[in-house]
């Protein structure tokens, strides 16, 4: 993820965006509602409270009304538990609201982010989609939980309290609301300063993640060069920068809550000054007075946790902006409206008829690409780097849309049939292997229950796999590391072979997939190659042309044009640009050995 997308902060209030937001509220609007009822009801307990300690002095304290005195106090009381058990049920009831909300959310962007097309992950990277589904869902969860909802109860109470301040004697409630502009102008101070140091600190910890994934994931690297010392001091002079913008941040909010309470000791410094006299004047009740100081230092409290919720809102515009842009992308490779009923018994027949593609729109990688492959044969595909090779896997798999030309698999546009039924068609066995964190049983059969135990112990055997699992611990149940790290490249090889096999595909697509094994193992995948494509239609991308030489045919790609096509000997005989590679090829083998000898 990188530091400059999270610069802009955008409005503190964007209604549009609010209003979008606000839906995800909609399937928990009886929660809502319940919530908002315990605020409201809570607010009203506190405004009760001051007016019943008024009720004491004035009523009770000041006759000597002890046995009335008593009745107050057990009402206080009953406010004091009431308010209590309102309190409980909003938060739990918003905050497991906001647990939902969360997880309907994240569900979404994930399933989102599922049927997105490879190019929209060419240009977003990981750490920046990862950020996203976490920390921007983080953010929202603080608005719906502490936020949303509960600003009406901070508005009810300011409300609530100057009108119960009007109502009680309009002189002093005038004095107390004197020093509202002092309130506006620190809130104003704060809320300036504190968006500049809250932007800081997140560009500062889009840094610090960003140079965590490359560093961590090129550890390797670091340690072989010799680049410990440099690095950390890199990441201290990152860390130390997100360090001094937080610091930033907490003198902000330490200047604000203290002056925040002096305004509220001046104001309640006149009150006592004013209504003291008045008291003494006997214009003024002395339980008004002190309902007046007890209210004036509830009067600011919800104003200082407005201008916190300010911060949560502000943060909240910014990452919704952000997850709706991912959202709003539109899925540009998706299955037709009316789809193409999938042929009986697929065949596995596979035309090119004069496809072109570019990954940008205008530089071709594939230029009028036109070739055949019958049912059950067997073609190897070659070509110098950036020939154009993955690509017509890509566009066969429809990862990418041609830009001109068709691609018929069984006699049918790959765009008109269903993504998962075209996809289902091909088993990919690719140069780097994929495995997921779990076992080794299930990174053979991806999580698809119809592939029994057992199917899973015959996919292993027929390539050679149970070898190196039955020497495991645990054996098919022995656990996978991330990546595949407690694997060799051999072996996550010989899985991601016994996964293809376990699928039982119509067609077979080996990319590069033995050129980063030994020669020992590529020796036992050979053997294991013989079983997987017997009976499916098969296309080899490879380097080594050693593992493509029995291939029924062949196909040599230049520069995204085919240019050759035919069987091992006979391109051998054209002397043409497999003729070149081949001996590339060969005189590299042989001052390998000579070098060995």
């Amino acid at each position: 993820m990188t530091g400059h997308e999270e610069d802009v902060l955008g409005q503190a209030y964007d209604g549009v965006l609010m209003r979008r937001l606000l839906r995800y509220l909609v399937p928990y609007r009886w929660q809502v509602a319940v919530s908002l009822a315990a605020i409201i009801a809570g607010a009203v307990l506190q405004l009760a409270q001051p007016y019943l300690t008024k009720l004491a002095i004035d009523e009770h304290i000041a006759v000597g009304d002890l046995e009335g005195l008593g009745g107050i106090a057990l009402v206080y009381l009953a406010v004091l538990v009431g308010g209590f058990g309102l309190t409980y049920l909003e938060t739990y009831t918003m905050q497991m609201t906001g647990q939902r909300i969360m997880f309907d959310l994240r569900m979404q962007i994930y399933g989102h982010l599922q049927r997105l097309d490879l190019r929209f992950y060419d240009r977003n990277p990981v750490g920046r989609l990862m950020t996203r589904v976490t920390t921007d869902v983080d953010v929202l969860n603080d608005m719906f939980t502490g936020g949303v909802v509960a600003i009406f109860g901070d508005v009810f109470t300011l409300v609530g309290i100057m009108v119960v301040l009007l109502a009680m004697d309009w002189r002093l409630a005038l004095i107390a609301f004197s020093v509202l502009p002092l309130i506006v102008l620190i809130t104003q101070w704060f809320r300036r300063n504190v968006r500049e140091t809250y932007r800081t600190v997140r560009v500062w910890i889009a840094r610090i993640n960003a140079f965590l994934q490359e560093h961590i994931t090129g550890m390797s690297t670091v340690q072989l060069f010799g680049q410990e010392a440099r690095r950390f001091d890199r990441f201290n002079e990152i860390n130390a920068a997100h360090r001094d913008a937080n610091l930033d941040s907490i003198l902000y909010y330490a200047v604000f809550y203290p002056a925040i309470e002096i305004v509220g000791a001046l104001a309640s410094s006149l009150i006592i000054w004013f209504g003291g006299g008045w008291v003494l004047a006997d214009s003024l009740s002395l339980g008004s007075l002190v309902a007046f100081l007890l209210y004036s230092q509830r009067f600011f409290r919800p104003i200082s946790d407005m201008s916190e919720k300010f911060n949560v809102l502000q943060a909240a515009m910014a990452s919704s902006e952000r997850i709706f842009a991912v959202l709003d992308t539109p899925v540009s490779i998706q299955t037709p409206e009316r789809p193409s009923p999938a042929a009986p018994g697929p065949s596995g027949r596979i035309v090119f008829d004069d496809v072109s593609f570019a990954y940008d729109g205008s530089n071709d990688v594939l230029r009028s690409v036109s070739f055949e492959v019958q049912p059950g044969q067997r073609v190897g595909v070659v070509g110098a780097t950036g020939a154009g090779k993955t690509t017509l896997i890509n566009v066969l798999l429809r990862f990418y849309d041609v830009s001109r030309g068709r691609i018929l698999v069984d006699d049918v546009d790959v765009r008109a049939l269903d993504l998962q039924d075209l996809r289902r068609r091909f088993g990919l066995v690719l140069q780097d292997v994929q495995l997921f964190s779990g076992t080794i049983a299930s990174n053979i059969r991806l999580g698809d229950p119809a592939i029994s135990d057992a199917a899973v112990r015959r996919a292993a055997e027929a390539v050679h796999a149970d070898r190196f699992i039955d020497r495991l611990p645990q054996g098919l149940a022995s656990p996978v590391g991330e990546r595949g790290a407690s694997l060799s490249v051999g072996q996550k090889q010989l899985l991601s072979f016994a996964r293809a096999l376990a699928f039982d595909p119509r067609i077979l697509i080996l990319d590069e997939a033995t050129s980063s094994v030994d020669t020992e193992t590529e020796i036992m995948i050979q053997e294991a190659l013989h079983v997987l494509m017997a009976g499916r239609t098969t296309i080899a991308i490879a380097h080594r042309l050693s593992t493509i030489q029995d291939m029924d045919q062949i196909l040599v790609l230049h520069k995204g044009e085919l240019r050759e096509r035919g069987s091992h000997q006979e391109l051998l005989a054209r002397r043409g640009i497999y003729y070149k590679l081949y001996q590339l090829q060969y005189q590299d083998q042989e001052s390998q050995v000579a070098r060995g000898t």
